[in-house]
């Protein structure tokens, strides 16, 4: 048994009872604690797989951390009772709408962790649902599909209620209700409340996975790496316990257009990937063909043995990894670097991530043209174009980046611009580093007009006019 764990779990109890104490609590016979007890039993049994052959060490896990006693027929019964309905996933457990609105009211302490109490119950079922799903020998997609969509459908919960970032929260004004079935008016939010410094990897973690969501869109992707997060966590427990490992590979194709991201995901997921011990050393080396290829006989190897040394520890990304195979005349030497490249996976298989990524269709026949590099890259990420809004998004968040303030009138064009192009590009449509180009050239225009201008303020100095960003 995880103690850490256990104590997480009486942790969450004894908050529940102190929001009770202070006035947040259930009315009725019901008590919190008994309520985060019923609720985490919900998830749990939500999370079994239909087609699990014996329940034994989930009903052991269950007893251990619960203190519940279940036989199998009840534990079956109670699923069907509890979980049937479709909606069940989507909504939010009771224990949490009473969690949020005392963190709201600015009466309740952060927790010694740095989180809101919300938030800390949020970390146990993350934690709980992960050893639940290790605990047998059946652990299956299925089952880490249902916690990842489970989790992130409180985690956009707790976001929309600002209550999911560590640390002194804002203060909040005409906070909405803490959920539909909850009618309470919350009142607005002010004061200080503690935060202790989290363990050195925890928080570097957390702050990696921050970055990944606070990146514009790429909704399905974050998805997806969370996902993933969640089946290593599961390894690396049945790993500890002796357990049979599941067949995995971390190799991946990023498919889709240019400048949707996949360079910045792989970065984060290179360092996210050594916070996790996947990784030894977590650097993520980026080559295209002319990183790999020479135009000489047994150069070509020569030249991606070198490369693949630089990221073994890591993860190497090849991007438009399409060209190594293009050559249909028989004087190309791709192939040669792709027939390379495999070995040294092969020979460094505990020791090397390799993510290739290009063009959708283009990356579909790349890994197709070869068994080798079928039975490698298996798991596919794509990457969809941002739409306009997102593009505007994206915009604004650059211009602040360097320091200009596009004014009403500018924003107004960039707004219609950009949702035109979001429908209406051609396939070299390059997405942010189109939208970074559009810049460059505003700028550029803005810097003309404004070169003559005597004695000019910061603020013109700053300032793109409609005029500046008109293409």
């Amino acid at each position: 048994m995880n103690t850490s764990l256990k104590k997480d779990i009486e942790d969450s109890y004894m908050y529940g009872e102190i929001i009770s104490q202070q006035g947040f609590g259930p009315e009725g016979d019901i008590s919190m604690t008994e309520m985060i007890k019923f609720d985490l039993m919900q998830f749990l049994a939500y999370l079994i797989d239909d087609e699990s052959s014996t329940l034994s060490s989930e009903i052991t896990l269950i007893q251990e951390y619960l203190n519940q006693y279940m036989t199998k027929d009840k534990l079956i019964a109670f699923k069907y009772e509890r979980t049937a309905s479709k909606s069940f996933p989507t909504k939010i457990p009771r224990s949490f709408t009473y969690l949020a609105k005392a963190d709201l009211s600015g009466k309740s302490a952060f927790t010694t962790k740095g989180y809101s109490k919300s938030r800390f119950l949020l970390n146990v079922y993350n934690q709980l649902g992960q050893e639940f799903i290790a605990c047998d020998n059946e652990s299956t997609d299925t089952e880490l599909k249902k916690l990842t969509d489970y989790c992130l459908n409180i985690e956009k919960f707790l976001r929309e209620h600002n209550l999911y970032e560590a640390g002194k929260p804002k203060v909040y004004a005409n906070t909405p209700n803490a959920t539909s079935t909850t009618n309470a008016t919350l009142e607005a939010m002010k004061g200080t409340l503690n935060k202790e410094e989290l363990p050195e990897e925890e928080l570097k973690l957390e702050d990696l996975l921050e970055e990944l969501n606070k990146l514009t869109g790429l909704d399905d992707v974050k998805k997806e790496i969370k996902s993933l997060i969640n089946l290593l966590k599961v390894k690396k427990l049945r790993e500890e316990r002796g357990m049979k490992l599941p067949d995995m590979s971390l190799h991946m194709v990023f498919s889709g257009n240019p400048g949707t991201g996949k360079t910045t995901v792989a970065r984060l997921l290179a360092k996210i990937y050594k916070c996790l011990g996947v990784a030894r050393t977590g650097q993520l080396v980026e080559v295209d063909r002319s990183n790999l290829v020479e135009g000489y006989i047994g150069q070509t190897a020569t030249k991606t043995r070198a490369v693949v040394e630089t990221a073994l520890g890591g993860i190497l990304f090849i991007d438009e990894a399409y060209t190594l195979t293009a050559g249909k005349d028989g004087k190309d030497f791709g192939q040669e670097a792709v027939d390379t490249l495999l070995k040294l996976m092969e020979d460094n298989r505990n020791d090397l991530i390799v993510i290739v990524a290009g063009y959708t269709k283009l990356m579909e026949e790349f890994v197709e043209s070869n068994p080798g590099l079928k039975s490698r890259f298996n798991k596919y990420i794509f990457f969809e174009d941002y739409t306009g809004d997102q593009l505007f998004d994206i915009f604004m968040s650059m211009c602040d980046k360097q320091d200009y303030i596009p004014n009403d009138a500018g924003q107004k064009y960039v707004k219609e611009y950009l949702a035109a192009r979001a429908v209406s590009h051609d396939e070299n449509f390059a997405n942010a580093r189109e939208v970074r180009n559009y810049i460059e050239r505003s700028i550029a225009r803005q810097a003309s007009r404004v070169v003559e201008i005597e004695n000019i303020s910061d603020k013109q100095l700053r300032t793109l006019t409609k005029s500046d960003l008109e293409e």
